[in-house]
């Protein structure tokens, strides 16, 4: 589910940061165009099927490149452990779901390697203009398919964030250490009713946001239903995040943020600001009922 015409809080102020300077992989996102990646992604996106993931997982490796506490507990901000990355021009964050179609070499030789080890790498947000950013997330491979000509179609899920500590190395595809990161306590909002109740607010935001979009575009103005699904405040702060396609910039400021309750208050901005832009437009068009909006 993504969101329409995100208007980007204003008075937040975030400052970008290049940290790797590496030309855009050929490898693309790209899963309209193929059959077989669309059945894989539909399978795996459905919320019933997500929430087995969180459960357990189908696919298992007999080595690894992450420490045993790695897999068996919350990874430590001081952690130091080596990950392939994968510079794209997206945003994943923890708990999305990415599907992925590589056919450039490189990442193809990547992709043999994880199958025989980890199915671990690092998604790193990368514009032509700005570089490849320092904080990333994790993808995990939970279904692939090869195909005989070596290509691969992947369905990813985000697990934990983490930061570029260095390169180890660029060839035949970049390999940093990184360090794990997790959101801080925050420093206005103690209160775990705070939390909760700024995520209450977000959601009532998302819904108004989607129900006025909606009916923009001549579909049910249905109300949506249980967006939060359970989530902790957390959780729900990337989940919101990953909403925002379009806006990748906007998303990585969210993706570095160690504060859920700051996380949650710019998300709560730019769905304030989504929402008066839609309901000006669809001011006009009750006015005009004939122009395009």
């Amino acid at each position: 589910m993504a969101l329409p015409q995100l208007v980007p809080s204003s008075s937040s102020t975030f400052t970008y940061k290049p940290y790797l300077h590496h030309p855009l992989p050929t490898s693309t996102l790209n899963p309209d165009s193929s059959k077989n990646l669309n059945r894989l992604y539909k399978t795996l996106a459905s919320p019933s099927h997500t929430h087995r993931l969180r459960r357990t997982r189908s696919l298992r490796c007999s080595a690894s490149s992450f420490s045993e506490k790695h897999h068996t507990g919350s990874p430590k901000s001081d952690d130091l452990v080596e990950l392939p990355l994968f510079p794209l021009p997206l945003v994943l964050f923890p708990g999305s779901i990415l599907p992925l179609q590589i056919f450039e070499f490189r990442y193809r030789m990547m992709m043999h390697t994880l199958l025989q080890t980890d199915l671990r790498f690092g998604v790193v947000y990368c514009d032509m203009n700005s570089g490849t950013a320092e904080v990333g997330c994790v993808g995990e491979v939970v279904k692939h398919e090869r195909l005989v000509d070596d290509r691969f179609f992947l369905i990813c899920k985000g697990q934990e964030r983490f930061r570029v500590s260095s390169i180890v190395r660029n060839k035949p595809y970049l390999v940093a250490k990184v360090n794990w990161m997790e959101d801080r306590p925050s420093a206005t909002d103690g209160d775990n009713n705070d939390l909760e109740a700024l995520a209450k607010e977000v959601e009532t935001y998302m819904k108004d946001v989607i129900r006025l979009s909606n009916r923009l575009n001549g579909k049910p103005e249905t109300e949506p239903q249980d967006l939060r699904r359970n989530l902790f405040p957390t959780p729900f702060s990337f989940f919101v995040g990953g909403t925002f396609e379009g806006a990748p910039r906007e998303q990585q400021a969210l993706l570095e943020l160690e504060d859920t309750a700051m996380r949650l208050k710019r998300e709560k901005e730019t769905l304030r600001n989504t929402l008066n832009y839609l309901s000006a437009a669809s001011a006009v068009k009750d006015v005009f009922p004939s122009s395009s909006v």
